[in-house]
């Protein structure tokens, strides 16, 4: 179909109902329970940028910006850009140990239950067979189809497959090569650049954050729009991730036009979907909140995400990249899903596909202590309140580089079918986890007494002794635990 063609299907669903295109519609929207219940899923930044694997992802942008560290490394290596530009990454871009099912079994490992690839990224080269641009990975690079072919090896794995696409930023992501003789400017290459309008950095600094900035065009994002249904009609991704310059109130009206169909097609495909957005994107109720790098200080009443990486330094594969410890990791696993959220953590495979050794350690580590503990994070739900102590995350984007470091008197809590566990953050080394909140009597959060019936340890063949007064829940263990991972108690309610 035609863009204009698409235009009008897209129209016509949306007015098969039952969801239209305005607010008031979308917030009749509930996120399905099989994502409540995942509480974690793993992010793949794999694309062109893994080529030069320098900076981080947005190397394509800043090798175009005079004056950035990646600038000066492309002409070093690589040249001048009239020479050698983006674009000839591509060729590079080969994905010879690409393996999607070794992929999904690793993912699988973790303990993850989705999986989100990205279809494309800002650099605006499509890693699935994308009917509007020839700049795809079934054409170019690998002369694959990637997401097709993860899409499969994910419903082999029983793994829900998802995608995050980030094309609204492309109309600026490549404006510094504006300023002299480069590929970007080139008409021979205006399929894969397209007009590079203002946007992100203008005069060192970032407006891109600014929801009244300079708009996209309205080509640009019918554009979007159309090339984005054409997405999830073919793969039906289960969630839809976009990234943060759609809260520029010039697309407003094109994300409500792209939910509205997007909920309609799953609905009649017989699928639960979801849309994640940052910032206010969306109207609160109408798609799942994401929270970049960062977390929340408490619960939030609708499902919420966090998606973070591995990596600390970049999304996609990078020599220099530093990692996260699996320790880290999983503590702030403990911490999202007590306040009701899921986390999306993120791995970048190197250029031809294989994943990093620090990748898969993080992964499987996880994975084990999931499945340990699992039973008090898969299918929960959020207690009273998530938890108590001095550790406390502060709340926000961009900010899981500053490490916590949590004591034993820091627990978290979740819920399902009668049984509250309990999670100790830090173990304590005499075996006695005091838990001051969940004392006898009304506690300060006025929710009553309760009885507690029985308990057990998580992961841990280990007798347990209770006792339960005006100051505190004593649990008592009998014998040596040696971890340093957070440790779970089920505590079964009356």
């Amino acid at each position: 179909m035609t863009k204009t063609e698409w235009l009008g299907r897209i129209d016509s669903v949306i007015a098969g109902g039952p969801y239209t295109d305005a607010w008031e519609s979308l917030c009749q929207y509930s996120p399905p329970n099989w994502y409540a219940d995942a509480k974690f899923g793993i992010f793949i930044h794999w694309g062109v940028y893994a080529v030069p694997a320098f900076g981080n992802e947005w190397y394509p942008r800043f090798m175009y910006l005079r004056g950035t560290p990646e600038y000066e490394h492309h002409i070093k290596n690589w040249g001048p850009h009239k020479q050698f530009g983006y674009k000839d990454f591509i060729p590079l871009f080969t994905g010879k140990q690409f393996d999607p099912h070794a992929w999904m079994s690793l993912i699988k490992d973790s303990g993850a239950k989705y999986v989100m690839p990205v279809a494309e990224h800002h650099d605006g080269f499509a890693m699935y067979d994308c009917g509007f641009s020839e700049w795809n990975a079934v054409k170019m690079g690998p002369k694959r189809d990637v997401i097709g072919e993860l899409q499969k090896a994910a419903r082999d794995a029983g793994i829900v497959f998802a995608v995050s696409y980030h094309r609204a930023e492309q109309c600026w992501f490549f404006n510094g090569g504006r300023d002299y003789a480069c590929d970007v400017t080139d008409p021979a290459w205006a399929g894969f650049y397209g007009r590079q309008q203002d946007g992100g950095l203008v005069d060192n600094i970032d407006i891109s954050h600014d929801i009244h900035s300079v708009p996209p065009s309205p080509e640009h994002c019918a554009d979007w729009l159309v090339r984005l249904c054409e997405l999830v009609d073919r793969y039906q991704p289960r969630i839809v991730w976009l990234d943060w310059w759609i809260h520029n109130m010039a697309w407003k009206p094109w994300l409500r036009k792209f939910a509205a169909y997007y909920y309609n097609s799953a609905r009649q495909s017989g699928y639960e979907a979801a849309i994640n957005y940052k910032y206010h994107a969306f109207a609160y109720g109408s798609a799942v909140f994401d929270v970049e790098r960062g977390q929340l200080a408490g619960i939030r009443p609708s499902l919420w995400q966090t998606d973070t990486a591995a990596g600390l330094d970049s999304w996609g594969y990078t020599t220099a990249n530093r990692f996260k410890k699996p320790l880290d990791l999983i503590c702030s696993l403990v911490d999202i899903v007590s306040k009701n959220g899921v986390m999306l953590l993120n791995i970048g495979p190197r250029a031809d596909g294989s994943i990093t050794g620090e990748d898969a350690v993080i992964l499987r580590a996880i994975g084990q202590w999931l499945r340990d503990n699992g039973e008090g994070i898969y299918d929960t739900r959020p207690w009273h309140w998530f938890g108590e102590g001095p550790t406390l995350f502060e709340e926000g984007a961009f900010r899981d580089m500053e490490q916590v470091c949590f004591t034993s008197r820091d627990f978290r809590f979740t819920y399902k079918a009668g049984t509250l566990y309990a999670f100790v953050m830090k173990y304590p080394q005499d075996g006695k986890t005091v838990i001051p909140s969940l004392k006898k009597g009304t506690g300060s959060h006025g929710t009553g007494d309760f009885h507690i019936a029985s308990a057990r340890i998580l992961g841990h063949d280990r007798e347990l002794a209770l006792t339960r007064d005006n100051a505190a829940l004593t649990i008592t263990v009998k014998g040596t635990i040696n971890t340093e991972y957070p440790v779970g108690f089920a505590l079964r309610l009356e």
